[in-house]
């Protein structure tokens, strides 16, 4: 755990006045700019949400699961860049916000878990709903605080709020004893912190000679390759990378997680590669002579076995965290710097170059075939609802201008493939972890950060039903999230692992009646019933069996003025392709 700050000296506001430490929490989220919180009360808690009502400053949402508000704290984080706080009580209600803090840990997204903790003087006895929840989360937290002083408060969410967002970003706890919550003080805010350890809190740039080599290996190169990811994003680099890209020519590959970084109408776009990439793209890194991998850390859904990933390329990685460098892949040339501050230079730097676009004219060819013969497709002759179908569907009523969350899945690879991503932060999924029941949640988050927005959750019956109890959230708080289930009746990715690689035996992945599996053609074994479940929350559901209803029921659910269930119910027999197998290689791709 990195060590403690030392507060800067401020002067004490003139309105500072004695109060508790709940109401000093409130107030240094107010300071923060916190404009909404997601937060479920307990015992342990029950302190920092009077304060919080008190107040009425900071919109409280009450999620019907603390799982499902840390998710749609989280997605509020990755729509707007901006930290995403979530709140719970003590021991079971702190263990449930876990998994997004994982999540947000895996997918390096800014995040504040408030945790109220029980008294002090019951801390490690074993009391009622007591969780070292300080020690529980250290593995999956850039961070974590147990504050045991009250007048420490206003230091540790300065802290807090900055070791969030600085660097790479990612997921910080702060665990609260419920006497420090009740605490009368008169509190000192710090305006800024500094930190012991130099590499928090510091900007890192590359240097122009590391810049310089990076632009002799460009010039060199006949079959260079861009591979981007979530690090792009993070910093708001996607119009310098757009500008380096067209300066250079270099055709651009994102990971999903860096979906949007490079508008994917553009020409030098290859879409996303990795197990469920394009093909095109994923040839184009096998096979190219100089890799730039920008913000990305080579993690094992991209690479697949990682001795034979790029193999013929000198590799360049930049990225904000060191540590990345040279762990699952041996680099050439690593660079520790913000991705934005690189770019940038870059395109300055490139203009003292001359890159002629006859020199990657062959590889322009190339990589432009493989894209015409080989895009992500689909049976279009089926007399059933495609899943691919429904996704294009919905991307050409919505004009490509939503938010879209995914749970995960089959269909989280669907959307991924047959969407269109132009702008960054419009695609929502949980892809480190790959935590089912992310998706309405996140929808939730999203559409609270972002209100004038379409915002649709395209998920599986399997993942939808694992937070079904949001829909409860959406009604009462008013949050007009859609939710377009791809309702297969399984758990359709581990049925397609079956089907691939253990002779099609079912080991509990039929979500309904093995007896009476529900399918379009039978419909009264559709199990559980979607729209009865949604009228029963007081919304609005509708049931697609025939293509013919797609597209207007989904114009009538992005009509609807408040959240909408979509049940669109289609074949379990569709596979995800293309498809490199876990630790193989391009050369292993399915495509068929």
């Amino acid at each position: 755990m990195k060590k403690s700050a030392k507060p800067s000296p401020s002067k004490k506001p003139a309105n500072t006045r004695e109060m508790n430490g709940a109401d000093c929490v409130v107030e240094c989220l107010l300071r923060e700019g916190v404009e909404a919180i997601f937060a479920y009360p307990g015992g342990s808690s029950l302190e920092l949400h009077q304060a919080l009502a008190r107040s009425g400053k900071v919109r409280t949402i009450l999620p019907r699961h603390e799982q499902g508000g840390a998710f749609a704290a989280e997605a509020y984080a990755r729509a707007t860049g901006k930290v995403g706080v979530c709140m719970a009580t003590s021991g079971p209600g702190a263990t449930n916000l876990v998994s997004a803090i994982a999540d947000a840990y895996m997918d390096s997204i800014p995040m504040v878990a408030i945790t109220g903790q029980v008294f002090q003087k019951y801390i490690g006895k074993m009391a009622f709903q007591e969780t070292d929840f300080f020690g529980l989360t250290l593995p999956v937290v850039k961070h974590s605080f147990l504050v045991l002083k009250a007048e420490d408060l206003p230091r540790v969410f300065k802290e807090a709020f900055q070791i969030a967002l600085s660097g790479r970003q990612g997921p910080v706890v702060i665990d609260i004893p419920k006497d420090v919550q009740q605490a009368r003080f008169v509190p000192e805010y710090p305006a800024t912190v500094t930190f012991r350890n130099p590499w928090l809190g510091l900007e890192h740039h590359a240097s122009d000679a590391q810049l310089d080599q990076v632009l002799d290996l460009i010039a060199e190169s006949r079959k260079p390759m861009l591979y981007v990811g979530g690090g792009i994003i993070a910093a708001n680099a996607d119009k310098a990378l757009k500008t380096f890209a067209e300066k250079t020519g270099i055709p651009v590959a994102t990971t999903l997680m860096g979906v949007g970084a490079f508008p994917e109408t553009h020409p030098l776009s290859l879409h996303w590669f990795g197990m469920h990439g394009a093909a095109y793209s994923n040839w184009a890194v096998d096979q190219c002579d100089l890799l730039l991998a920008f913000g990305v850390r080579f993690d094992d859904r991209i690479t697949g076995d990682v001795n034979k990933f790029a193999p013929s390329a000198k590799i360049v990685h930049i990225d904000i965290d060191a540590s990345e460098h040279n762990k699952n892949k041996r680099v050439q040339l690593p660079i520790v710097s913000d991705i934005r501050y690189a770019l940038e230079r870059l395109n300055k730097l490139i203009a003292a170059r001359k890159f002629s676009a006859a020199d990657l004219a062959a590889w322009h060819a190339q990589v432009n075939e493989w894209k015409s013969k080989f895009p992500f497709k689909y049976d279009k002759s089926s007399r059933f609802i495609q899943p691919q179908e429904a996704v294009e569907a919905l991307y050409e009523l919505t004009k490509g201008d939503a938010i879209i969350t995914t749970g995960v899945g089959q269909h989280q690879m669907w959307a991924a493939q047959h969407y269109r991503w132009n702008k960054p932060r419009r695609y929502i999924s949980s892809l480190g972890l790959g935590a089912m029941g992310f998706g309405y949640p996140a929808a939730l988050g999203a559409k609270v950060a972002c209100p004038d927005q379409q915002v649709v959750d395209i998920d599986g019956d399997g993942s939808f039903l694992m937070n079904i109890q949001e829909l409860a959230t959406a009604k009462i708080e008013k949050i007009a999230a859609k939710a377009m289930i791809l309702n297969n009746q399984h758990l359709g990715m581990v049925v397609q692992w079956e089907d691939r690689f253990y002779g099609s035996l079912r080991g509990n992945t039929i979500l309904g009646d093995a007896d009476n599996i529900g399918s379009p053609d039978n419909p009264g074994g559709l199990y559980p019933d979607f729209v009865k479940i949604a009228e029963g929350f007081g919304l609005k559901g509708r049931r697609v069996l025939r293509e013919q209803d797609l597209r207007p029921a989904i114009q009538e659910m992005l009509d609807s003025d408040e959240a909408y269930v979509l049940d669109v119910v289609v074949p379990y027999t569709e596979h995800v392709l293309p498809m490199i197998p876990a630790g193989r290689s391009v050369k292993d791709m399915l495509l068929e």
